[in-house]
């Protein structure tokens, strides 16, 4: 399979979203998702960009390789994809509290 194929399959478990909630979060018709990967082709620039928006990563951080994170860090990453903006600001505002204590 396509390496961007099977990243976008790691990052759909990651964030626990279904094909059909990422075309939606992406604004890509599901039939588009689907046809890259029976066709097990690579999706285009502008697609791939449509899909990094969707997960809150940028093309660069799409094609990084992981580095080794422990369980608890990468629980915590996996948790932070998932949140909204506004949720992702109180928590930053919270470790900084904590921190400074």
């Amino acid at each position: 399979m396509d390496y961007c194929l099977l990243r976008i399959n790691e990052l759909l478990e990651e964030y626990g979203w279904t094909m059909y909630q990422l075309s939606k979060k992406a604004g890509i018709p599901q039939s588009t998702l689907s046809n890259l990967f029976i066709r097990n082709n690579a999706p285009t620039i502008p697609t791939l960009e449509k899909l990094c928006d969707a997960f809150g990563i940028t093309l660069g951080e799409f094609f990084s390789k992981k580095t080794d994170l422990g369980k608890e860090e990468s629980e915590l990453l996996s948790h932070w994809k998932r949140l909204s903006s506004e949720a992702r600001e109180a928590l930053l505002k919270l470790i900084k509290e904590l921190c400074d204590k």
